[in-house]
């Protein structure tokens, strides 16, 4: 693994454990076991820069894993059931669902900072459309298919908040339960 990477998943990591504002440079650097000048090599405009290379990241292994989950489903319920499954089991294996959820990595800055934003709104986009678009593939106007597509993305990313609060899949396994009521036509 290139220097830059070992500076994203460290980083990514140390994020989502601490937030974005508990941890500090010198926290990653020492982490990563590099210098500073290497640091800022890769990341000249420095830690928010470094932040958003990290939801860039994450942005690209969730759509991947969530486009994944879609494809082997042949509708929108079973794929949403899927995806939460994997959320559970991913939570009571390791204690952890954090790789899944950027809210909580950012959710003091994203007020603070445009380009913070604009990378959560595109992964929370990319999200809302997969399952959108599998909606309307079921027969769900445009529309609904949007309005459901938000309200289901919202109820799983506040479940796996739920989880990491509660230190209980509990909350996901509730929502698993209760989003097909939102697919009756």
């Amino acid at each position: 693994m290139d220097t830059k990477s070992i500076i994203i998943d460290t980083a990514t990591t140390l994020f989502q454990h601490k937030g974005y504002k508990g941890v500090g440079l010198n926290e990653i650097i020492k982490e990563c076991n590099i210098t500073k000048g290497s640091l800022y090599h890769h990341f000249p405009n420095g830690k928010e820069e470094l932040l958003i290379a990290c939801l860039q990241s994450m942005d690209e292994a969730i759509t991947t894993d969530i486009v994944e989950i879609f494809n082997r489903h042949s509708n929108t319920l079973d794929a949403i059931q899927g995806t939460i499954d994997k959320l559970v089991t991913n939570f009571e294996r390791e204690g952890t669902v954090a790789g899944y959820t950027f809210s909580s990595l950012v959710s003091d800055m994203a007020s603070l900072s445009e380009p913070v934003r604009n990378a959560c709104s595109s992964l929370y986009e990319k999200i809302i459309g997969i399952v959108s678009n599998k909606l309307v593939a079921d027969g769900f106007s445009q529309e609904t298919a949007n309005s459901i597509a938000l309200t289901m993305t919202a109820s799983i990313e506040g479940g796996i908040l739920l989880c990491l609060t509660q230190k209980a899949s509990d909350p996901l396994k509730t929502i698993s339960y209760v989003l097909p009521v939102l697919l009756k036509k």
